[in-house]
């Protein structure tokens, strides 16, 4: 959609800053506390709201967990997750995006694959490390 499309909103243009300023991949809930500092009205529906709007800009994606929690990402550049079981943090991966997988879902599919989103789930470094110990 257009960027222009919705007015302009300080909750909005916060919730984006804080996004794109943290890799920890926050819930609503954590954009909520912190934004609750400064916006003493602020409430669960506004966050929700702006969150879909930027989305609907493209200016942020969800990244659904598994943990009944969604998370939020201000890196829209094409990239993989790594969701750990038991701490449940999201990490951003370091390794280019398999762009021979569209055109192998096209090969095989007759579709027209534009883009893929692949998370990899298991223990961070620091669970397996409490695994290992225990």
């Amino acid at each position: 959609m257009f960027k222009n499309k919705y007015k302009r909103s300080r909750q909005r243009e916060e919730i984006l800053k804080i996004l794109k300023n943290t890799d920890i991949h926050p819930t609503a809930s954590w954009i909520y506390d912190e934004l609750k500092k400064e916006f003493k009205n602020l409430s669960m529906g506004t966050i929700y709201r702006n969150l879909n709007i930027l989305m609907d800009q493209n200016q942020i994606t969800k990244i659904e967990s598994g943990s009944g929690f969604d998370r939020f990402d201000g890196n829209v550049d094409p990239h993989y997750h790594f969701i750990c079981h038991d701490c449940e943090a999201v990490y951003d991966l370091p390794m280019s995006v398999k762009k021979d997988l569209n055109e192998q879902v096209n090969t095989y599919t007759g579709h027209q694959a534009q883009q893929h989103r692949i998370s990899f789930y298991g223990l961070c470094e620091n669970c397996k490390e409490e695994v290992t110990l225990n």
